[in-house]
């Protein structure tokens, strides 16, 4: 509540900064190259697969007609490197993270998938633009979850194995601080430990923004469909509203998978399994 003087606004800002300057540690018996690549390729598979996240639809790093299987298949070697790091620590404790962390994507990735089929089939495309669009309609009136008795179990199954995907609570047993320590982490100081929690916060975001776009309308909201009865959707208004529209449905799954953390205590391994 201290830094910056105001409730603390600096205070992230402040962790930051001390990360970049804590001195990075490396264990003696650690394998050094997996140790350091671990947490680069964490960081670069979650990054490679936004790349597939339209902006808007005018605004899109590649139109990709495969865009949401090209952002799972990138997204699910985030776990590779949480394994990598596991064994390269030359810790128990952060091998029994890795181990969990193994079992619960082997576990939640299938009906993960198996899920995201459901709107897949409905709305005929795993193209994120093409989905967004076929749900255009007056203030989600179209949007999948409303047009489908399936969707709605579908979207709870999603919502469950996105949660164990991004080892959230209640499900956060590859780092489980109560038991590990702090699991597949505890070797890990200074801005690679960060690189790790910035993959976490990133995935989080990253499963709303696909939750949002194939059960919650994407870019579709009142406003969008307001602008384009006005003929406004070629202009730079119109791509900002787009842009506003799909960062605010994501926000607000990211904002429940943080109350859901604050709310549930962890379950055991074999619960979670």
């Amino acid at each position: 509540m201290y830094a910056g003087g105001w409730h603390g606004w600096a205070q992230t800002i402040a962790d930051g900064v001390k990360l970049f300057q804590k001195e990075d540690m490396i264990p003696l018996g650690a394998d050094r190259v997996l140790f350091l690549l671990a947490p680069a390729l964490v960081l670069g598979s979650i990054f490679g697969s936004m790349a597939g996240l339209p902006l808007s639809y005018d605004w899109y790093f590649a139109r990709m007609d495969l865009g949401v299987f090209m952002i799972l298949a990138l997204g699910s070697t985030t776990t590779i490197g949480v394994i990598m790091s596991g064994w390269a620590s030359n810790s128990k404790w952060s091998l029994y993270g890795a181990m969990r962390e193994a079992a619960q994507v082997v576990a939640y990735e299938i009906p993960l998938g198996l899920a995201l089929l459901v709107p897949l089939f409905a709305l005929g495309s795993f193209s994120l633009l093409d989905v967004s669009q076929a749900q255009a309609g007056f203030f989600g009136m179209n949007w999948a979850i409303f047009t489908n008795p399936f969707m709605v179990p579908a979207f709870l199954i999603f919502a469950i194995a996105a949660l164990a995907e991004t080892k959230r609570a209640p499900f956060d047993l590859p780092e489980a601080e109560s038991e590990l320590v702090a699991g597949f982490l505890t070797e890990y100081s200074g801005i690679r430990w960060s690189f790790f929690f910035m993959e976490e916060y990133a995935a989080m975001f990253l499963m709303c923004v696909l939750g949002s776009f194939f059960w919650f309308g994407g870019f579709e909201s009142p406003a969008t469909w307001a602008l384009v009865k006005m003929g406004a959707e070629d202009t730079i208004f119109f791509n900002l509203v787009c842009f506003g529209t799909l960062v605010f449905k994501a926000m607000v799954g990211v904002f429940l998978m943080i109350w859901l953390r604050w709310t549930l205590p962890r379950v055991r391994i074999d619960q979670v399994m």
